[in-house]
């Protein structure tokens, strides 16, 4: 009893600290450096703005050229391997504000950092192709079983993300059930763990994980953890890796946000990866903060998921983090093979089914995010259930949500009834009409905020990962997933999609019209600006 009584007595004491903790830290960063980096920004924005004032006395003189260069980039632009939402978010403010616009893409088109980010990613692909390496016998099996998934496979197997057997899989349908299972996997650890997240902020998640990587990391395992550089604005102490490092902790934050100008700091670390010694890897929607666990209220009961696996297709995972992590030198020494070809402890039965993790990267010409989730559609045959935080649709997914569902196929949507973003909440229901009317369907989660990104389709495919559907993780953002084919966890999402829907409200066609004017014609703006959204 006494074991209990002090157990309890400790958590509420973590809790109290940890709330602490998050004050002051939330305190030094709002009135420390993030203010100080907006200042400067602005600053920047400000000498852009002069400038082109200056600028517009001499127009009469240079306005020939600029016409002149105007209709050549245009021209480029149209003739460029893009979505055509992005080549009209570019060719209206350089028709509209000719000077400023055609400056403000030039400005964009020659930044150099994401050229040298790619390359330095593409160098690692090739240096460690022997390590994603499709299994023939693997490949020959899917082809007997389904050609249409095989085709998907071999599509992402060039990409450099095998399918793999021998792996079985865990959901988790809630923030909280990752939590504990996360704490368990996290004390078996004996040789390395891996953490990459989006957001991180203190709070009694992380302190909870963090003294479990201390305790790892006086036992003699190798901890590294990876943040984007976002959470240092709102979130995190600027120096917060220097911190980690004195405690034993290999950290790093990937694009830290600094006070310059530039198309790079868009491209955000969307990823929620952990690797456990080789052997479980996890990822979803659920980042490192106490709002992902609903131990603090934000936008109603949060509503999130996540899966792990066990088994040969954690390699890809840890492949992913360590190319990420090396993604900042110029010369890579790092022996991957040390940490991708550990022996495998956990064999599953051969009923499990196939797994294809992948990610995604904003740097180059491949979609591969949303290629995976319009392939779904096009090959369903009764119905395809989704759960995203955001609608904002490209032309591609929404005519494969809309032939889906006109060809019969049952194609149902739960989305968020409190959003986070009400801009993102207000422009999603733009494509509401156009979704309703040719069948999909559409509910709102009530109790609060769904985070989950989860395709499920035929009882026999489902996507578990990061990838919402909008355009900042189609081409944006940095992205992970595991795909699961004929896996027996695949009935346990469906069961979760259902167990969601009954406490969603339907919507119908007459709630699109009860939008107010304001919502209506707002909406109608930012759809122009929705690539950038």
């Amino acid at each position: 009893m006494s074991n209990n009584f002090n157990f309890s007595e400790k958590t509420t004491e973590l809790k109290k600290k940890t709330v602490e903790k998050g004050k002051q830290g939330l305190f030094n960063v709002v009135y420390g450096r993030t203010v100080a980096v907006v200042l400067i920004l602005l600053f920047q924005i400000g000498l852009l703005l002069w400038g082109y004032q200056i600028l517009e006395e001499y127009l009469i003189y240079a306005y020939g050229i600029v016409a002149f260069l105007t209709v050549c980039l245009v021209i480029f632009i149209i003739n460029k391997r893009e979505n055509p939402a992005f080549m009209l978010a570019w060719i209206v403010p350089m028709l509209v504000i000719p000077v400023f616009g055609t400056l403000l893409y030039l400005f964009c088109a020659i930044q150099p950092d994401g050229k040298i980010l790619r390359r330095r990613l593409e160098e690692m692909d090739w240096e460690n192709r022997n390590l994603s390496q499709q299994k023939p016998a693997v490949m020959l099996r899917l082809k007997e079983d389904n050609m249409s998934q095989a085709n998907l496979a071999r599509y992402l197997g060039k990409m450099g993300f095998p399918t793999y057997q021998n792996t079985s899989a865990k959901y988790f349908p809630s923030g909280e059930a990752k939590f504990e299972e996360m704490k368990i996997q996290l004390r078996k650890a004996k040789s390395f763990i891996f953490l990459e997240y989006f957001i991180v902020n203190q709070g009694y998640m992380w302190e909870s994980i963090l003294a479990i990587l201390e305790q790892k990391v006086k036992e003699g395992v190798e901890v590294r953890f990876m943040y984007d550089g976002m959470c240092s604005m709102t979130r995190l102490p600027y120096h917060y890796p220097e911190e980690m490092e004195r405690r034993g902790i290999h950290c790093k934050m990937f694009s830290p946000v600094r006070p310059v100008l530039s198309t790079v700091q868009n491209n955000r670390d969307h990823r929620k990866i952990l690797v456990i010694d080789g052997q479980v890897a996890f990822t979803g929607g659920v980042n490192l903060a106490d709002e992902y666990i609903n131990q603090k209220e934000r936008f109603g009961h949060w509503k999130d998921t996540a899966i792990m696996l066990e088994g040969e297709a954690v390699r890809s995972f840890t492949l992913m983090f360590l190319k990420m992590w090396n993604a900042d030198k110029r010369i890579v020494q790092e022996n991957f093979a040390r940490y991708v070809t550990v022996p495998i402890e956990h064999t599953p039965e051969q009923g499990d089914g196939y797994v294809t993790p992948y990610s995604d990267m904003p740097l180059d010409e491949e979609i591969l995010g949303e290629q995976v989730y319009v392939d779904i559609l096009f090959s369903a045959q009764r119905y395809v259930h989704i759960m995203t935080p955001y609608l904002i649709l490209d032309y591609e997914t929404l005519h494969a949500l809309t032939y889906a569902a006109k060809r019969g196929v049952e194609v149902i949507i739960i989305m968020p009834h409190i959003p986070d973003k009400k801009y993102a909440f207000i422009l999603a229901k733009t494509y509401y009409e156009e979704l309703l009317e040719a069948g999909v369907q559409i509910y709102e989660y009530t109790p609060g905020f769904v985070h989950a990104k989860v395709f499920v389709s035929d009882d026999c495919k489902a996507v578990v990962g990061t990838i919402n559907l909008d355009y900042r993780s189609f081409y944006l953002h940095f992205e992970c997933a595991a795909m699961l084919y004929r896996n027996k966890e695949i009935p346990n999402i469906e069961k979760d999609f259902q167990e969601t829907l009954k406490r969603c409200r339907k919507v119908m066609p007459g709630d699109v019209r009860k939008e107010g004017l304001l919502n209506i014609i707002a909406g109608r703006v930012l759809r122009l600006f929705a690539p950038l959204m």
